[in-house]
């Protein structure tokens, strides 16, 4: 299948990478020659601007957006609609809001274009291991589809949610959850490196690997951020949020959910731009593991 791809940041160029691999033609564009330049070497086919992507795509055309959320996305999709027609499929694949995801399907309906939205789950690692999608919006675009899904996630990795804007809120829940359980590793951590005990954490958490209840991607993730560094200092326990943990407890509080701990991890993420501490600097050591976000170190 021919599609267009939109933006080759750590996970976008990955998502090519895999879709490449999979065989399939891939049209991209960046505001980076260069990184353009580099998935050109791996088989990509370049674009000099969104009218040049647009011409070299088939009839029935399709564009993947993996851009930031908010006016990244609107100025795409302005852009985009502008340049494709009736019939025509944008898939947003970033982590957009639902809401907004539900007035931009809208818009692009005014034209006939369908709106796909697509939440990703499997940061730097995906291109190894596969991302689960989780994608909303028409069921006869989202089927169209189908093969790319497919490539992109790994065996029973992707779910169709249903009608615009449900494969965001997913995705938004799903980080939401995500918090919580960083949260939770991240203050069991924080005990058993206060204890009077000299642990040995990197032990510990790959014991916890085999059989345990808590065993999971995220602690093996752990495991090797405290191999790498068994007291975390390297890094500071500063630790962002790009969006989905608000918008959850938003959404929650709009629901009437009492959601406690997600918007407790929340709240802690704010803390930990205020004041140091071990569980800080754990969060900001998983979140570098898994999503290769930056990290702040001390130097």
């Amino acid at each position: 299948m021919k599609i267009g791809f939109i933006g080759l940041g750590k996970m976008g160029f990955n998502m090519v990478h895999r879709l490449l691999e999979h065989q399939h033609e891939v049209v991209v564009w960046d505001r980076s020659e260069e990184t353009i330049q580099k998935i050109e070497a791996l088989g990509a086919i370049g674009a000099t601007s969104l009218e040049d992507l647009v011409s070299k795509l088939p009839e029935r055309k399709v564009v993947w957006l993996m851009v930031p959320a908010g006016k990244p996305v609107d100025e795409n999709l302005e852009a985009l609609l502008g340049l494709i027609g009736k019939n025509d499929i944008i898939v947003d694949g970033g982590n957009s809001f639902w809401r907004e995801t539900q007035q931009r399907a809208a818009k692009a309906a005014q034209t006939g274009v369908h709106f796909l939205d697509c939440g990703t789950s499997g940061g730097v690692w995906g291109l190894q291991n596969g991302y689960c999608l989780m994608y909303g919006g028409e069921k006869e675009a989202a089927d169209y589809l189908e093969p790319i899904f497919k490539s992109l996630a790994p065996e029973n990795g992707l779910v169709y949610c249903g009608p615009s804007g449900t494969g965001h809120m997913v995705k938004m829940v799903h980080n939401g959850i995500e918090y919580g359980m960083m949260q939770a590793f991240a203050e069991g951590f924080e005990i058993l490196e206060k204890a009077p005990y000299g642990l040995d954490l990197p032990k510990i958490a790959d014991a916890w690997q085999y059989g345990s209840v808590v065993r999971s991607w995220l602690l093996e993730l752990a495991v090797i951020a405290l191999k790498d560094d068994p007291k975390l200092e390297a890094i500071k326990g500063y630790v962002s949020d790009s969006g989905e943990g608000r918008w959850t407890v938003q959404t929650a509080i709009d629901f009437d959910v009492p959601a406690h701990v997600i918007t407790a991890s929340l709240y802690t993420r704010f803390q930990s731009r205020q004041d140091e501490s071990f569980a800080m600097k754990m969060l900001a050591a998983l979140r570098n593991q898994f999503g290769g976000h930056a990290v702040k170190t001390k130097e």
